[in-house]
């Protein structure tokens, strides 16, 4: 695989600040689990909002750090390998090849602290021809109040594999301060799928720094969902992902929520550089006092190729909602499509719905439900419950 040459440019986007003083690089070590049965109904708890459920029941694996440590890692699947980085280290030689080659360490202060001050992350591969019927679960944990956690994930999707997994990132409930930097690496092999969910339920004054990195062969395809309905402090991420063979193909879809005080800066760019590429960027964003910065970005760099971005936000209450989407064409024979919109609910829909029968209550719920109603392949049962939730809670700032 061919070096980079966009890999090491930092952008705008990025904050490349230290982040602030106080917190901890390290904190206590826990036991491993080879058995998640006494686990504390708390975290169990917490981890299941998240879409992460102890039982193992309908997924093929599961791996579960909590703070530094690998608190866990099965796989009920033959197709599947699942373990700690740092292990996998040990068991593949050659994984050292993959590690930051789609993200430099020197991309900024975040990567440079997940290099030098290393905490776990995960290894999840699946084998060549396989076809996981279930999805793999993974789930990064922090516990430990101030604490700084470094994480490196690679996930690999070998020739002709198909693999969904979910990953769900929380924190203690009384968890008040902390950092949480996720350095992963995405490779899916020629006529491979993966698709990856991630749900966010950060504490309120949590920063969260992901940094990551995809790359797609010849016939791959990826399909990533974000959604991030509860407070965080602030959150900045833009995964980066090349589309480096003929028909590989790109979906991002995003859910996102920001309350007062809450800070999102989002987004995905996609590099477009082989005929037959696809790409699709899908946003929905609601703020009911936070800010909300959503980008979407799409560099097309050979003929033939095709991209479109839908950025769409509800503002409920006094918030910032900034809708960014770039599109790069550099050779002719492109086609690429983008549609922003930032807005309020529209009265007349209110009325709508309420000559129908509903009281304004039930029609701001409905019109906020369908909103939010991105198609999101796979995900967790409570999820739907969870959004349902969200609405409830929001749809008062609506009114």
């Amino acid at each position: 695989m061919r070096e980079l040459d966009d890999k090491n440019k930092a952008t705008a986007r990025d904050d490349n600040s230290s982040h602030k003083p106080g917190y901890k690089d390290q904190a206590d070590p826990h036991a491993y689990l080879e058995q998640l049965d006494n686990v504390d109904p708390e975290e169990a708890r917490q981890w299941l909002n998240v879409g992460v459920d102890i039982t193992g029941q309908n997924r093929s694996g599961t791996f579960i750090q909590k703070d530094c440590s690998v608190l866990h890692s099965g796989c009920g699947s033959a197709d599947v390998e699942i373990m700690g980085i740092s292990q996998a280290l040990q068991t593949h030689g050659w994984l050292s090849d993959y590690m930051w080659r789609l993200v430099s360490p020197e991309k900024d202060d975040y990567t440079r602290m997940t290099r030098d001050i290393p905490h776990e992350g995960y290894f999840i591969r699946s084998l060549p021809g396989a076809q996981v019927a279930e999805p793999v679960q993974s789930c990064l944990y922090i516990s430990e109040e101030g604490l700084s956690q470094h994480v490196h994930n690679v996930v690999i999707a070998e020739e002709n594999s198909s693999i969904h997994i979910i990953t769900g990132c929380a924190t203690a409930e009384h968890l008040r301060s902390g950092l949480h930097v996720g350095v992963s690496e995405f490779y899916v092999k020629k006529n491979a799928t993966l698709h990856f969910t991630m749900i966010h339920r950060w504490g309120e004054q949590i920063e969260v720094r992901p940094r990551t990195g995809i790359y797609v062969e010849e016939g791959g395809t990826v399909v990533s969902n974000y959604v991030s309905l509860r407070p965080v402090g602030s959150l900045q991420m833009n995964p980066v992902t090349y589309l480096a063979g003929k028909d590989s193909v790109a979906r991002f879809n995003s859910i996102l929520v920001a309350p007062p005080g809450c800070e999102l800066d989002t987004g995905s760019t996609v590099i477009l550089e082989h005929p037959g590429a696809r790409a699709e960027i899908i946003s929905r964003a609601i703020t009911t006092g936070g800010t909300i910065i959503a980008r979407g970005e799409m560099d097309a760099r050979a003929e033939g190729v095709k991209g479109h971005l839908e950025c769409k936000g509800l503002i409920l209450k006094e918030g910032i909602m900034h809708a960014i989407p770039e599109l790069v064409g550099r050779v002719p024979g492109v086609d690429m499509s983008h549609e922003a919109a930032v807005g309020k609910i529209d009265q007349r829909e209110i009325e709508y719905l309420m000559a129908r029968g509903l009281d304004e209550e039930t029609a701001v719920s409905t019109i906020v439900r369908g909103f939010l109603n991105v198609d999101i392949e796979g995900l967790p049962p409570g999820l739907a419950e969870e959004i349902d939730q969200v609405v409830s809670e929001t749809q008062h700032d609506a009114i």
